[in-house]
């Protein structure tokens, strides 16, 4: 939250910390609460709908109040929040350690390095993990549809593409980082999923 006047980052961290407490950590959490908030279903909110997504938290703002948090939350200034704009909020930044595991599991998923994961690339590196799902054990999936379905729940919700930047990739992990506090726990939970080497210690 950078470069916001004290009171602006005040409002926008209490805003943050009333939704965090409510468990909505995870980007497909964080995603309800914007669809929720987004009642024109335009994936932009205004400041109509954030006031009442925010009362609907407890968190009742006079006016003026209110269009500070709206302008906290509206970087670009167009005069709405898109939902970059809302993970930006609702996501506190990541250490560096995080964020080097993060950007290494995607780089093995990418594998032709253009700095977007298909799904012929997650079908060569993460078949093995997919034949282990549930709903592929019980043959309601396909090895091809669990796949999709785990590439899809690392798009940008609401609007899946096929494809996965690495933007969206840190998207997501940074919604799992917000409800993971200990850094180690996180780091070997991440090369355990991607089959990663172990951390050095230097």
């Amino acid at each position: 939250m950078e470069k916001l006047d004290p009171e602006a980052r005040q409002l926008a961290e209490t805003f943050q910390y009333l939704i965090l407490q409510r468990g909505c950590g995870a980007l497909k959490q964080i995603s309800c609460v914007f669809r929720r908030m987004d009642i024109d279903y335009s994936k932009k909110i205004c400041l109509e709908e954030l006031e009442q997504g925010a009362e609907s938290f407890g968190f009742c703002l006079s006016r003026p109040d209110m269009a500070k948090l709206f302008r906290a939350l509206d970087r670009d200034r167009n005069g709405l929040i898109d939902f970059k704009e809302f993970m930006d909020l609702l996501t506190p930044p990541m250490k560096d350690g995080r964020v080097k595991v993060i950007n290494e599991a995607f780089n093995k998923l990418d594998i032709n390095g253009d700095n977007e994961i298909k799904l012929e690339e997650i079908q060569v590196v993460y078949a093995s993990n997919a034949r282990r799902h549930p709903k592929y054990l019980s043959g309601e999936w396909t090895e091809e549809e669990t796949l999709r379905h785990f590439l899809d729940s690392l798009d940008t919700p609401g609007s899946p593409d096929g494809k996965v930047t690495r933007q969206e990739f840190l998207n997501y992990y940074a919604g799992v980082s917000a409800t993971v506090d200990d850094d180690c726990y996180f780091d070997m939970m991440m090369r355990s999923v991607y089959g990663l080497p172990p951390k050095q210690f230097h």
